[in-house]
């Protein structure tokens, strides 16, 4: 399809193109010119789109915990080989072995 640029006319994109590309009405759509050609993509969501204001803050809490965990070296590895990383996965599980109590029936 072609369209003809004037110099007080907006460039409009034809609702057959739209269509094709999968355009929406209010979608935000982004710019982007690279060697005389112009390519129009959907703007994508950032990180800060995608989570409420809530949920923001539950994610940003639990990375902060995670992060003291590493300040405070209670983490594990790294590991050279998965051997070595199976070796400490079976030392942890024989610690919470031991510490199980028996329950009466």
């Amino acid at each position: 399809m072609t369209v003809t640029v004037k110099s007080k006319t907006p460039l409009v994109v034809p609702p057959a193109v739209r269509r094709q590309a999968g355009l929406k009405s209010g979608q935000e759509i982004e710019f982007k010119v690279s060697g005389g050609v112009i390519s129009i993509r959907p703007k994508l969501p950032t990180a800060d789109d995608e989570y409420t204001p809530k949920q923001r803050r539950i994610v940003d809490a639990q990375l902060a915990e995670g992060l003291a965990d590493v300040k405070a070296g209670r983490v594990h590895g790294p590991f050279s080989t998965h051997k070595e990383f199976s070796a400490s996965l079976h030392k942890e599980a024989k610690k919470l072995n031991r510490t199980k109590t028996k329950r009466s029936a």
